[in-house]
């Protein structure tokens, strides 16, 4: 019996489809007993874990692993799973893993990892395990030697999810409980359409994963899936969760005109110069399919940075989309990443500058701003500054609170950026959040925005952002959502 955890990442409310391990199922169904544990739904795993042990002899625990939350969570379950059954091989795999594998390994409970991908790579990994073959030539994995050594394969290719069996919902405990409220619709659920990214931004963690490719499945799989899922989950809305979902335009062009009788609305990631080459008519064609927003990663309004970065735009071309995507009824959702180590505070204080001017040409764009947070990358962006920058050795460091709120960007109390940028910082973040509440945050009632808008009007008319308590304050009484990176 193959078990695939899935440890608890996130609140009740915004739990979402496993697609990690449903990926994982979907090759091993009809072929190997399995079972998916997900600690989303299920507030005791270890128990459901020891309850199917009890019924068939556990051969393998596969357990997916992001940074941060789900980190935390699965270094317990890792731990008390080799102390209950300390024969059984433990597998990880996932972005973690795939970022960080040397520090993965270091752990004494990890055996194997798998990078990137894992549906090619499993069955292999499964089978030379039941053979006691060498590990060295399956691809994408690594695995630590018998003399302790870290030993890591060649990269596997990447494959489109097309290439695949559907997901297997039906494996999971509750499915209904996967299907949310947004303020896209009462019953939305989520979707992979895509792996990887072709693009290689020095700051991205994808660039690593998926090695500067991306593969997607056709436009008639991905309306047969939101066909199905809308069919038996009643779904009327859907996120994507590719990140980069506008790869083609005729294939997007060809999407919208498959899926817009199933009256969804959704929400995507896309690129800003690929979408200022499509044409009117394939973007009034995504609008009545129901595209309601789509994140984009602008990351500065310095066209230096951007180079830096590697981002292949200019600043006048993320002004240009906030101008004409508004034409179309389309709310564009642009990311910024804040506080680069050569000149943090120049960098923080231009690129507020830069989003206002965006909140002009289109008053209805969301804000998402980051800190910038450096990650395992060939070419690093920013030299010696970062060659001097030292990751954790294990996943216990990673999961300590200096290295956590680094994750997941709350406090990364980065040597390069001081505490005074920092706050100005947090302080814009704040007055941006209230001047401009997200439409994302559907608990939020009228009057509360009214008063949050009220209260940082002039905070915003002014410029003057620093020590806002009483927005603080009301954001601690009214507990408004922030606009943020959705992930599974």
């Amino acid at each position: 019996m193959i078990v695939l955890l899935h440890p608890r990442s996130t609140r009740p409310k915004n739990r979402r489809f496993p697609l990690s391990v449903l990926a994982l199922g979907a090759v091993l169904e009809g072929k190997e007993a399995y079972e998916i544990v997900d600690g989303n739904i299920d507030p005791r795993p270890m128990d459901s874990i020891d309850r199917i042990a009890r019924e068939q002899p556990l051969e393998m625990l596969g357990v997916s692993v992001m940074p941060g939350p789900q980190m935390v969570q699965a270094i317990a379950l890792s731990q008390e799973f080799r102390a209950r059954y300390p024969k059984v091989p433990i597998v990880w795999g996932g972005y973690f893993p795939s970022l960080y594998p040397d520090a993965a390994l270091n752990a004494p409970y990890v055996d194997v990892l798998v990078r990137s991908q894992g549906e090619d790579t499993l069955p292999e990994l499964l089978g030379a395990m039941r053979e006691g073959r060498d590990f060295r030539g399956i691809a994408g994995i690594s695995y630590k030697d018998h003399f302790g050594l870290h030993v890591h394969t060649a990269d596997r290719a990447i494959r489109s999810p097309g290439d695949f069996p559907w997901m297997p919902y039906h494996r999971l405990r509750q499915p209904a409980k996967y299907i949310a409220r947004t303020f896209l619709g009462a019953r939305t659920a989520v979707h992979h359409a895509s792996y990887g990214c072709p693009y290689r931004c020095k700051f991205c963690g994808v660039t690593k994963v998926a090695h500067g490719r991306q593969k997607s499945e056709a436009p008639e799989r991905t309306a047969a899936v939101l066909t199905h899922l809308q069919r038996e989950y009643a779904i009327d809305a859907v996120q994507f969760y590719d990140n980069n979902f506008f790869l083609r335009e005729a294939d997007a062009a060809d999407l919208a005109s498959r899926i817009a009788p199933l009256k969804l609305k959704w929400w995507c990631e896309g690129r800003i110069d690929a979408l200022l080459r499509y044409s009117d008519d394939t973007m009034h064609a995504l609008r009545r399919a129901g595209c309601e927003m789509i994140f984009l990663g602008a990351e500065s309004g310095s066209d230096k940075l951007l180079r830096e970065m590697d981002k292949q735009l200019t600043s006048d071309q993320i002004l240009e989309i906030a101008a004409r995507i508004r034409k179309f009824g389309i709310i564009p959702e642009f990311s910024f990443v804040i506080g680069n180590p050569k000149e943090p505070d120049r960098d923080a204080r231009e690129t507020m500058s830069f989003m206002r001017r965006i909140k002009r040409i289109n008053p209805r764009a969301e804000i998402i701003v980051q800190h910038y947070i450096p990650t395992p990358h060939p070419d690093g962006m920013y030299g010696e500054i970062e060659d001097r920058f030292a990751f954790p050795k294990s996943p216990e460091e990673w999961a300590s609170p200096r290295w956590y709120n680094f994750t997941v960007r709350q406090d990364p109390a980065l040597p390069w950026l001081p505490r005074k940028t920092k706050r100005l910082i947090d302080a814009f973040e704040t007055v941006m959040e209230c001047r401009w509440p997200t439409i994302q945050d559907i608990a939020l009632p009228r009057w509360a925005r009214a008063v949050l808008q009220t209260l940082s009007s002039w905070r915003y008319l002014f410029g003057l952002y620093a020590w806002p308590y009483e927005l603080e304050f009301a954001q601690k009484i009214l507990r408004p959502r922030r606009p943020k990176v959705e992930s599974v």
